[in-house]
C-alpha cells in the first residue's frame, strides 16, 4: 500500500513536472519575438477626401496627431515607413482626393503597448482634446478607405 502511494506521488509529480517544463517551453518560443529575416513588411494605404474649404484644418488636426503617431511607430521600429501624398492638379468629384498616405509597417501586428491607440495614449495625455480633435477631423472628412496593397512583382503572376 505505502509502495502504491509513493508510487502515486511520483507519477503525479512526474506528471505536473512535464506540464511545467512543456507550458515553460511553449511560453518561451511564443516570447520570442520575430527576426527581421520572417516577418514580412505590409504596405497600407489611406485615401481621404475633405469637405470644400476645411482642407488646411482637415491637415493641420491630422498632422498634429496621425503623423505624430506614425512618427513615434516608427521611431520604435512598427513603422518603417510613410509618405504623404497630396494632387498637384484636379479631377473629377467622384474621383476627388486630398490626401493619400503610403504606409510601409514593419509586419502585419504592432508588438504589444504599441497599437495606434496606445501610442496616442502615450503621446496625448488629454485624452478629451485628443478625441475631440480627431472627432472634429472626421467631420471634415467626406470620403475615406484604408486599403492593404501590394507592388506587384512583374516577373510572376501575382
Amino acid at each position: 500500500m505505502k509502495f502504491a502511494k509513493g508510487l502515486n506521488r511520483l507519477l503525479s509529480f512526474t506528471v505536473i513536472l512535464l506540464v511545467t517544463l512543456v507550458g515553460a517551453s511553449q511560453a518561451g518560443v511564443a516570447q520570442q519575438p520575430k527576426s527581421a529575416a520572417t516577418a514580412k513588411p505590409v504596405i497600407y494605404e489611406w485615401v481621404y477626401r475633405t469637405k470644400y474649404g476645411y482642407k488646411d484644418e482637415w491637415f493641420r488636426i491630422f498632422k498634429k496627431y496621425q503623423l505624430a503617431i506614425l512618427e513615434r511607430q516608427k521611431q520604435l521600429g512598427f513603422v518603417k515607413e510613410y509618405t504623404v501624398y497630396a494632387p498637384s492638379l484636379h479631377t473629377s468629384e467622384d474621383a476627388r482626393w486630398d490626401y493619400r498616405i503610403i504606409i510601409v509597417r514593419s509586419s502585419q501586428d504592432a508588438p504589444p503597448g504599441q497599437s495606434e491607440g496606445e501610442v496616442a495614449k502615450q503621446l496625448f495625455p488629454d485624452q478629451a482634446a485628443f478625441t475631440r480633435d480627431e472627432n472634429r477631423r472626421w467631420e471634415l472628412t467626406t470620403n475615406h478607405w484604408d486599403l492593404p496593397i501590394h507592388v506587384v512583382k512583374l516577373d510572376s503572376t501575382e
